[in-house]
């Protein structure tokens, strides 16, 4: 293995010679903080919150409340080093810096993989929709529109996915918004045809937690991965005009409105509706909406749950893009990827993923219970191995930008180190549950095995490079 860097602060291994990234600044401070808001706002939360729903009852607000303070905490450790040492490769370089090149291969090319793979998910859940109103449109079909509209407006230029996940992240948002708004008329009785509907729903059926503390950690393993996708806006902000400047709002804007978000609509859904009435695969929106009347609330949450797919498509192509380029600058993916257009795209790269991407979605629409399976288990836990070298990464580098540059540290993790040794013994913590439950077990031994292969890969390199000198 190689060791890692002895200075924090020079020339990061993720940029160009005169230490600035060869990519365009092209984005502005309005799509990063919208990134931040509408990264982690998708079908994971429209949708996938009815089984965390089913499984903790009205403690599924707790389970939000535990698994997205473990998203506010890594958030803030990597906005802390995106802002010193801002990167295309974000916490894969600083993985590099923190613990020798193994890492920084290992969790890029880990993190790739996962936003590859997931992309056909996206892909395919979107031509669902899509294929239900216009059916004379296969759903092959609606893949290809997808993947040319999206992959055209990454080649052409950063503002363009820029502008695309404004207008999309400002949707989501704005959904959210007006939901949480006619949840409380309706709690409160102030909608028409509604009474005010007290605690009965959350201390009926079972009480406040049904299952116990079991249902809150079972609930835990259903959401905690819908917080996936906010490390996202730290691979943007090296595209922006000030990119310390950029991250730091960014992060501070979207770690707390998020949760808000989360929370505030887990609670308005289980004090409006009894949670025993929740079906895992139905969107607890929906329900809502019906029982206070909303008319066609299910086209409606249809439009929303297809814009935020769409929305996520479009994310996962950039940042994959853009994690192998930044592989690619460090020597660590092949170096035909580095070829970048006139106006600072990484075309090379945004190809290489999207190919690949496509892979996984024909795949998906050919052996969606088979090989496609086996590779989406293969993701399946890898965010949390991710998030794991992000909190290692951070413990690493903190004390070294602090004594050798303390001005580039413009935004700080919160009880240094004490919450970050925190947040990894709660990743440690899912780790293991997820070993103890049945669902979740192949996810995780897939994507330990994934893992391993991936780490071995980097070892074998390491050794040969040691060989050769």
């Amino acid at each position: 293995m190689h060791d890692a860097p002895t200075h924090a602060v020079e020339s990061s291994p993720g940029t160009a010679a005169d230490g600035k990234e060869p990519l365009a600044a092209g984005l502005k401070q309005r799509h990063l903080t919208m990134l931040g808001l509408g990264g982690v706002i998708g079908a994971g939360l429209f949708v996938g919150s009815g089984a965390g729903i089913a499984v903790a009852g009205p403690g599924i607000v707790l389970s939000y409340l535990i698994a997205g303070a473990l998203a506010m905490l890594v958030m803030r450790m990597l906005g802390e080093m995106s802002a010193a040492m801002p990167a295309s490769g974000a916490f894969s370089v600083h993985a590099e810096r923190a613990l020798g090149r193994w890492a920084g291969f290992s969790v890029g090319w880990l993190y790739w993989f996962l936003l590859v793979v997931v992309l056909a998910v996206e892909a395919t859940g979107a031509a669902q929709i899509a294929n239900g109103w216009l059916p004379a449109v296969p759903q092959w079909g609606w893949v290809l529109i997808f993947m040319i509209v999206f992959t055209a407006a990454n080649l052409a230029a950063v503002k363009n996915f820029g502008e695309f996940e404004f207008w999309f992240a400002t949707l989501k948002v704005t959904a959210i918004v007006l939901f949480l708004a006619l949840s409380l008329l309706a709690v409160f009785g102030v909608l028409p045809d509604t009474e005010p509907v007290g605690l009965a729903n959350l201390t009926g059926h079972g009480g406040f937690l049904p299952h116990g503390w079991s249902g809150v950690v079972s609930g835990v393993l259903a959401v905690v991965f819908a917080f996936g996708g906010l490390e996202v806006v730290t691979i943007a902000a090296a595209e922006s005009d000030d990119p310390a400047r950029a991250v730091g709002r960014a992060v501070r804007s979207a770690v707390w409105r998020i949760l808000f978000f989360y929370v505030g609509s887990m609670l308005v859904i289980v004090t409006l509706l009894p949670w025993s009435s929740m079906q895992p695969g139905k969107s607890p929106y929906v329900a809502v909406l019906d029982s206070i009347g909303v008319p066609g609330a299910g086209q409606i949450m249809n439009i929303v749950v297809f814009v935020a797919l769409l929305s996520a498509l479009n994310a996962n192509l950039y940042g994959s893009s853009r994690m192998v380029f930044s592989l690619a600058e460090r020597g660590e993916a092949p170096r035909a990827l580095l070829k970048v257009s006139g106006g600072g795209v990484p075309r090379r790269a945004v190809l290489a993923s999207v190919a690949f991407g496509f892979v996984s979605v024909l795949l998906n629409l050919k052996w969606p219970d088979s090989v496609f399976l086996y590779m989406l288990n293969a993701v399946g836990a890898v965010l949390l191995f991710v998030w794991g070298l992000i909190a290692v990464s951070q413990l690493r580098l903190r004390p070294r930008i602090a004594r050798e540059e303390p001005g580039k540290l413009t935004l700080r993790m919160w009880g240094f180190p004490y919450l970050t040794w925190a947040a990894l013994v709660a990743m440690g913590a899912v780790l293991i549950l997820m070993l103890t439950d049945d669902t979740a077990r192949p996810q995780l031994l897939w994507s330990a095995g994934a893992t391993g292969l991936v780490l071995l890969v980097a070892g074998v390199r390491a050794l040969r490079e040691r060989r050769a000198r």
